[in-house]
């Protein structure tokens, strides 16, 4: 899947979501439309499996961020594993579907992958996957 791809650079331009992101199992609305900008983490972010995962849990280069936890409408926040805080939907409990490096107290990450986005937001991601991706 493109996520697991270590993007090099992103676009000179930030883009902000178009849609709302939401949970993928209830629906519950994680971040507003233009609240989160697409993101690249050069270090990469290893997300544990969820439930419906096979065990192996994914290391995601790109995601949707935040920089401030009162951006987000409905969050949870897990257990901290290795200065890693991990995010879940706060209706449902399904997660991580992101994550908060204790290290970087400003930023607040989601994984595109692990929430349902709106179709504009989704050719977003692929569009800038194609792009570093020839690189």
């Amino acid at each position: 899947m493109w996520y697991s791809v270590n993007f090099r650079k992103m676009s000179a331009e930030t883009t902000k979501n178009a849609g709302m992101i939401q949970c993928e199992k209830c629906g519950s609305v994680i971040l507003l439309p233009a609240t989160a900008s697409l993101t690249n983490v050069k270090e990469g972010i290893f997300l544990p499996p969820m439930k419906s995962e096979d065990g192996q849990g994914v290391t995601g280069f790109t995601f949707w961020s935040v920089t401030n936890m009162y951006s987000f409408e409905n969050v949870g926040f897990c257990n901290t594993i290795n200065n890693i805080k991990y995010l879940a939907c706060a209706d449902c409990e399904v997660g991580p579907i992101g994550a908060h490096l204790l290290s970087d107290k400003q930023m607040f990450y989601i994984s595109p992958m692990r929430v349902k986005l709106g179709d504009i937001d989704k050719q977003v991601c692929e569009q800038e996957h194609a792009a570093l991706r020839v690189e």
